[in-house]
């Protein structure tokens, strides 16, 4: 069962949509390439003294709208049309939301869960000097991803500054609070998956603290998304899953305990209040809510009939294909797409830069209001276009982001 091409899945995303809004062929051709692509080579010497030579790219799709914006991620199966898919998601992601930026992405090939903190360390440090003439806070700003964290981005914005002579903190979002972090990050895609989940079963009428919820992913989002939708929506969260399998308990799961044992254990797998599940099996669970929080493309044309929830929230980035996207939505499922859906993390990075621009600090609540006032207000605007034009969550999502695109493109013309 071959995964299909993230890029390629992207571009006929845009292909569709931008036909559906009548744009020329040489704009959608035009926003179909990333602007820049930066692949590197470069060695890092580690523990054992041996020097072993990673890859890692740096893509920028776009910055018709403003400086470009996206994570860093480390993963064996990084590629360069997977980074290029994702800074495409990430332009089109800021423009829903109504955000000053271009999308950009990033990633190194590599496998973190067999590299010491130093080599890390070093490797991040050496990636940073490689990528440094196209990353600035005023440019290209990175954040974190799948197997990056706080820790990745102090040390990057620490060798930016380094080689710059003075603190810059707003070149990197996602930082600890320590040197000019944000509070409310950890937890800002999950926050702000919980309030389109909210409006979304508003909509639908359902009931949230009658309803079960399945995570796909016990990473940062899908920890902070179950724990959310548990604690403060008042659902009941039934299964969860990590990289190395899943469990489901139908009475109910208590999402702190499951990531306890995952700290203890390494793995949510064996919880004692819980069946082993398989990753395929989570995604066929009977649930009201299904939240895929892992990576992409793993709601497929072979899976998705056996999909049997009501919502399907997007905390991943691509994780439903566009022949999957059809058979749900031929089956009613509502699918609040990716690009609202997890769009919560990029917003409160937003919030972080400017508040590292202006050198001043916002309280938590300030944030979480600020975060539920956007959230809220762009899945209004992409319900709206659903229901006016008669289409998907997803193809709403994408209309409103491509005319933003477009006309902030049409506005600056063309140089020279």
């Amino acid at each position: 069962m071959g995964q299909e091409n993230p890029y390629q899945m992207a571009v006929k995303q845009v292909q569709s949509v931008g036909r559906l809004l009548g744009l020329k062929e040489e704009t959608i051709d035009g926003l179909s390439k990333p602007r820049r692509e930066l692949t590197v080579n470069f060695p890092v010497r580690m523990d054992d003294g041996h020097v072993r030579t990673f890859t890692g790219f740096r893509v920028q799709h776009n910055h018709a709208r403003g400086p470009c914006k996206g994570g860093i991620r480390y993963h064996p199966n990084v590629s360069l049309d997977e980074v290029r898919a994702l800074s495409m998601w990430m332009t089109w992601k800021c423009a829903v939301m109504g955000l000053p930026y271009g999308g950009a992405k990033g990633g190194i090939i590599c496998n973190p869960k067999e590299m010491s903190k130093n080599e890390l360390e070093r490797m991040t440090r050496r990636f940073t000097s490689e990528i440094m003439m196209i990353i600035g806070p005023h440019k290209d700003i990175p954040a974190p991803d799948v197997y990056t964290d706080s820790q990745t981005m102090a040390w990057i914005m620490d060798t930016y500054s380094m080689s710059v002579g003075y603190p810059v903190p707003g070149v990197v979002t996602g930082k600890p609070l320590e040197i000019g972090g944000s509070k409310g990050r950890d937890e800002a895609t999950s926050r702000g998956l919980m309030y389109v989940v909210q409006d979304a079963a508003r909509i639908l009428n359902i009931d949230l603290k009658s309803s079960t919820v399945a995570v796909q992913g016990f990473g940062n989002v899908g920890w902070h998304a179950a724990r959310l939708l548990a604690y403060e929506a008042g659902c009941k969260v039934i299964a969860v899953s990590d990289s190395s399998g899943g469990i489901l308990n139908e009475n109910g799961l208590d999402p702190l305990e499951v990531f306890e044992h995952k700290r203890a254990t390494g793995s949510v797998k064996d919880f004692e209040r819980a069946e082993n599940i398989t990753q395929e099996e989570l995604l066929e669970t009977d649930c009201t809510i299904l939240v895929p929080a892992a990576l992409e493309d793993v709601i497929r044309r072979e899976n998705a009939d056996l999909i049997k929830a009501g919502i399907v929230a997007e905390g991943a980035n691509g994780p439903t294909t566009p022949e999957a996207d059809r058979i749900l939505r031929e089956k009613g499922t509502m699918v609040i797409p990716d690009i609202l859906a997890n769009a919560g993390g990029v917003t409160v990075s937003y919030f972080e830069w400017v508040q590292d621009l202006q050198f001043f600090f916002w309280s938590i609540e300030e944030i979480k209001k600020r975060l539920k006032d956007l959230m809220r207000s762009s899945f209004a605007a992409v319900h709206g276009v659903s229901k006016t034009q008669e289409v998907d969550l997803r193809t709403a999502a994408y209309m409103l982001a491509l005319k933003e695109v477009v006309r902030a493109a049409e506005a600056r013309g063309m140089f020279p």
